[in-house]
């Protein structure tokens, strides 16, 4: 386990880098300071809004539960989503259970 804590803590700082090297290899004048790394991953070193915190932490209207990170690099969990996920397994689990509970009749 330890393991594979330090290979994901080296991915985030290799990607952390690569962001930084990315936006200091442009000219000044075309730096946004946000983006994706490799295509893939997101970055954002932009001062965050209350607009850009909401839409990454707080949009119940979206179905999207990793949205990009409002600051650094990587991904945010979209709150309400992930609670009804949640909440649609536990269902699902509990329905299962009370199923298999019920005495044959």
């Amino acid at each position: 386990m330890k393991d594979i804590l330090n290979l994901v803590r080296t991915a985030i700082w290799l990607a952390f880098f690569a962001a930084i090297y990315q936006e200091l290899k442009k000219p000044a004048a075309e730096r946004t300071w946000h983006g994706k790394v490799a295509g893939i991953v997101p970055y954002d070193f932009r001062i965050p809004d209350l607009q850009r915190l909401r839409e990454a932490y707080w949009s119940p209207e979206s179905d999207v539960l990793f949205t990009e990170k409002v600051v650094g690099v990587g991904w945010s969990v979209n709150l309400p989503v992930a609670i009804r996920r949640l909440s649609e397994i536990a269902s699902q689990y509990s329905g299962a259970i009370r199923s298999r509970s019920r005495p044959e009749g």
